[in-house]
């Protein structure tokens, strides 16, 4: 369990220019890394009110449960609790909500974790690269038959992170596309899909 600061700047990416950096970073087939996000909000929306998001992430060796919560445009607040199998098994069964550090910072946001339901997953191949003093990352994106690209950089520094993320997509010439967070991207794909 943990609470740590996240600094990201993020734009979304065609296919092609995907594909494009890839090849350029010299990712291989098989590098990217598969991961599973289970998305839980209440029924009325309270942790997307609070402009925060919650998941359940499951990855070939641990599983975590993370509040997110936004401080700044970029920069976002974590609480993590490492899950086993069993009672990740469990949560997204509906079951028992075994997230103690998670759960206690609902309370402290005035939230019941017993109101949590969850809503969907979104599974994505990520590929990670060191970069400039910090990490860059391609994801590959899939959720309610949808697919997607985009390019992250997770910085230490929010205004050094802010330039070299700038510098990075004027080299590879990357057109400007605002990226909403996996979990408003899956939201919004279920609001159309429910209309």
């Amino acid at each position: 369990m943990n609470h740590e600061i996240e600094i990201e700047f993020k734009n979304m990416l065609s296919k092609t220019k995907y594909d494009e950096l890839l090849t350029i970073f010299d990712i291989q087939e098989g590098e990217a890394v598969r991961q599973e996000n289970h998305y839980f909000d209440t029924a009325d929306f309270q942790l997307k009110a609070i402009d925060s998001g919650l998941r359940i992430r499951v990855l070939p060796n641990k599983i975590e449960c993370t509040l997110k919560e936004k401080a700044t445009e970029h920069t976002y607040i974590e609480t993590t609790d490492i899950l086993t199998e069993e009672e990740a098994s469990r949560i997204l069964q509906g079951s028992t909500f075994t997230a103690p550090t998670v759960i206690a910072r609902l309370q402290e946001r005035g939230i019941a974790f017993e109101q949590l339901i969850l809503f969907g997953t979104l599974a994505t191949e990520r590929v990670e690269i060191p970069y400039k003093g910090g990490l860059l990352v391609l994801d590959h994106s899939f959720y309610l038959q949808r697919e997607d690209y985009e390019v992250e950089y997770e910085a230490q520094d929010e205004t050094v992170g802010r330039t070299v993320f700038q510098q990075f997509l004027t080299n590879y010439n990357i057109p400007i596309a605002h990226a909403d967070k996996k979990i408003a991207r899956f939201a919004a794909a279920l609001a159309d899909k429910n209309n």
